[in-house]
């Protein structure tokens, strides 16, 4: 029965908090006020998203995975179709702090999605919970039943402090300083609709990590993040500032070696308020907490938060969640007790338990693992989960950051049998963070802005490597997979073993899937390095490309050599060379599956544009330039390599100016004889003109053009060289993404040189 049937709906009224229950008052209202075209566009997106409520793609009744979505009804007569508001199902994201889950939680989720959605609940990369294909007009009920159970969808998206992340095995840890869980928790409700926080220009993320090295919490990937320190026996952290994935990625920088766990949350109310008064508020691009912390200087942001420290009036709150910490410990359900079976479970047992069950720090005490591909449950398998969880553990559930679920507190004794009715339910797969272990954003499923399927390719290589995992070597067994549907990193494909971001190319008036392969990226360490990409490899042919380099890492490595320090050793070059023929597409009438996604029978397209004939392979001159372009990106990568940074600089400068230069001629937009002209005719001809905006990336792109020409020769350090190659890559990519755009529209008149 829906929440909004009367009775039913007055009794959640009654088991939601006041405040909570007035709020969604209002955002009913405001939903029935936007029906009525009485809210601007703008305004109501951002009040839904603040709700955690998303639009998502969707296809005249077709998913993007194959599979036909949900049939839904929609009542609103005069719509125009499947992509207006009120008749394209969006997405529902829930927050979960730390990721901790209870069982009843569980169940509600489960209503939610069967009810509401199309009976899965996705984890993200975040531990936060999404339900897709939602309709707008049930999320003030979805809210309120989660509000019932003690979660909530506020602040889940928008300009606001997202949810807040920390170890799932934080408590139970063998190499933390203390448990982080506490500390997590008071930060997530202690800025959650705080005053300081609502005048963001962009997101704000933060984590918490009980340890350095694990990569449990990937604390350098976030605005603010914080590493449990003890310092002559008081518990504190170490505090890092202005990191975070996207386009471009910025590995946060050291703020303090030690925080008093006193000064957590003052600190981060400073740290907001001088991000909401000096952040980037008109160009949603460069509005993260990284780009102010770079424009700054990390010495004056300090400063800065420092000065803003000594201006805040004292809150209670700042310490009153310190108070019991140590007795607000979790309880087990059993008594420990040791494992008997040696070698004599149920099938699949050894193989599981090698993979997915973790010795807590507690003697006779286990976590267990629950792999879901592609991080999606069903509504039947939550419940059978809260079922499962009230029999071993109680209350101690938590999602994790690879888009898993763990169980702790497991008496080791009682594995066999968990094992036992997790297979039941089809919830006993090994490979827990291994290499099939998977991680992928939603992509071209559900996301708008997807190029690529991120979970499609996610699902095949899965697939081959689960087939294969009998015959797996060791040495490739704990590497991690990591795939994003566009450049955007939601997947986290900067730092993983093996990333890939989704792409597209134009192929003969036809556009064909493809992946950017992505190496040296570093998961251990709290996301230690980020990797650049190699080259762009057709969709189908991925599977290709990972054999063929887990292969060479096999049969070449010395030693214990990590797969990392192997990348570093053989270089660059070497890594182009195993995947250079694998770049190649066939023509459309020689094989036209290259021309199709991972899980999608349809012709590939990035949009509206028509599928040409093909009649022959025609390649234009401004393909061959992007390629060169493409080289000299790549060259930039390997003066990088070398340490040379002014030579890198250089040569990724040179590949953008290059790539300006190509589209400039093929539009016939006149021949600029000098750099400034370039930018000159490229800013009039493609930016102001919006020509090379696309909706994936908007302007931001032709920005770092703009931006690379005004630092042209100046001094790079390691790091901005490593950034301004990916600028540069980007920059390429949209390049082709324009070319593509503009060869399908009806010929033009050219404008005069």
């Amino acid at each position: 029965m829906k929440a909004s049937n009367g009775l039913w709906a007055e009794r959640l009224r009654n088991l939601i908090a006041p405040a909570l229950g007035a709020e969604l008052d209002v955002y009913e209202n405001e939903i029935a006020l936007k029906k009525q075209g009485k809210i601007d566009d703008k305004i109501f997106a951002e009040t839904r998203l603040r709700r955690g409520s998303y639009g998502q793609r969707y296809d005249n009744g077709q998913r993007h995975d194959g599979k036909e979505a949900r049939k839904l009804e929609y009542p609103h007569p005069g719509a125009k179709g499947p992509n207006t508001l009120w008749d394209a199902p969006g997405m529902q994201r829930i927050k979960i702090p730390f990721g901790g889950l209870n069982t009843r939680q569980l169940e509600v989720l489960a209503e939610l999605a069967e009810e509401y959605s199309d009976s899965i609940a996705h984890i993200t990369t975040r531990q936060d919970v999404q339900l897709h294909f939602v309709h707008i007009e049930d999320t003030p009920s979805i809210m309120r039943r989660l509000g019932a159970v003690g979660i909530t969808t506020r602040e889940a998206c928008g300009n606001t402090v997202r949810n807040v992340t920390a170890c799932p095995l934080a408590g139970v840890c063998r190499d933390q300083a203390f448990d982080v869980t506490p500390y997590s928790k008071a930060m997530a409700y202690f800025l959650l609709g705080h005053p300081d926080t609502q005048n963001f220009g962009r997101k704000f993320k933060v984590a918490f990590s009980g340890c350095d090295a694990n990569p449990c919490a990937l604390v350098r990937i976030h605005d603010l993040g914080a590493i449990a320190r003890v310092r002559d026996g008081k518990r504190g952290f170490e505090i890092y500032v202005g990191g975070g994935l996207g386009p471009v990625p910025y590995q946060a920088k050291l703020f303090s070696d030690f925080v008093p766990e006193e000064e957590m949350l003052p600190l981060a109310q400073a740290m907001s308020r001088v991000f909401a008064r000096l952040g980037e508020k008109k160009n949603r691009n460069t509005a993260r907490m990284k780009f102010l912390v770079v424009k700054l200087g990390l010495e004056e942001f300090k400063r800065l938060v420092q000065e803003e420290r000594a201006l805040l009036e004292p809150d209670p709150r700042w310490t009153s969640y310190l108070e019991g910490i140590e007795r607000d410990q979790e309880t087990p359900l059993k008594p420990p007790a040791l494992l008997q079976i040696a070698g004599a479970g149920p099938p699949g047992f050894d193989a599981w338990r090698a993979s997915n069950v973790y010795r807590q720090r507690q003697a006779g005490y286990a976590t267990a693992t629950v792999t879901l591909p592609l991080g999606d449950i069903t509504s039947n398998q939550l419940r059978a989960l809260a079922d499962i969880s009230r029999k071993y553990v109680k209350d101690t559930i938590r999602t994790t950051v690879e888009q898993n679920i763990i169980l702790r507190w497991v008496s080791e004794a009682d594995l066999p049998a968990l094992y036992e009715d997790l297979r039941a339910a089809q919830l006993a797969q090994p490979g827990a963070e291994t290499i099939v272990d998977i991680a992928a954003c939603p992509g071209t499923d559900t996301c708008k802005l997807g190029i690529s399927s991120s979970r499609g390719l996610a699902g095949e290589l899965r697939a081959r490597l689960m087939e294969d995992s009998a015959s797996l070597d060791a040495a490739i067994g704990g590497l991690r997979i990591k795939v994003s549907g566009c450049f955007n990193s939601c997947g986290q494909h900067h730092i993983s073993d093996l990333g890939f971001y989704g792409v597209s190319r134009n192929k003969s008036g036809y556009q064909v899937p493809h992946f950017q392969v992505v190496l040296g990226g570093q998961w251990t360490e709290n996301a230690g390095a980020y990797g650049l990409a190699i080259g762009a490899v057709p969709s189908k042919r991925i599977p290709d490309a990972v054999a063929r380099i887990t292969r060479r890492y096999v049969e070449e490595r010395r030693g214990e050599e990590s797969f990392q320090v192997f990348i570093r050793r053989i270089g660059k070059a070497e890594c182009k060379k195993m995947i250079e023929d694998l770049t190649e597409v066939p023509p459309h009438t020689v094989d036209a599956s290259f021309y199709t996604d991972w899980g999608d029978a349809r012709e590939y397209t990035t949009g509206d544009m028509g599928v040409g004939e093909c009649a022959g392979e025609v390649v234009t001159p401004l393909e061959f330039q992007l390629t060169a372009c493409e080289r000299e990106a790549f060259e930039a990568q390997l003066a990088l390599e070398k340490g040379d940074l002014a030579g890198a600089a250089k040569i990724a400068y040179e590949a953008m100016l290059h790539g300006a230069v190509a589209l400039i001629e093929w539009r016939k937009a006149g021949r600029p004889d000098s750099p400034d002209g370039v930018v000159r005719t490229f800013r009039e001809h493609f930016y102001d003109t919006e020509l090379f905006f696309d909706p994936f990336s908007g302007g931001r792109f032709g920005q770092y053009f703009f931006h690379a020409h005004e630092r042209a020769g100046q001094p790079r350090t390691q790091e901005s060289a490593h950034r301004l190659i990916e600028e540069t890559q980007l920059f390429i990519e949209a390049c082709h993404s324009c070319y593509g755009r503009l060869a399908a529209q009806p010929a033009k008149t050219p404008v005069p040189a």
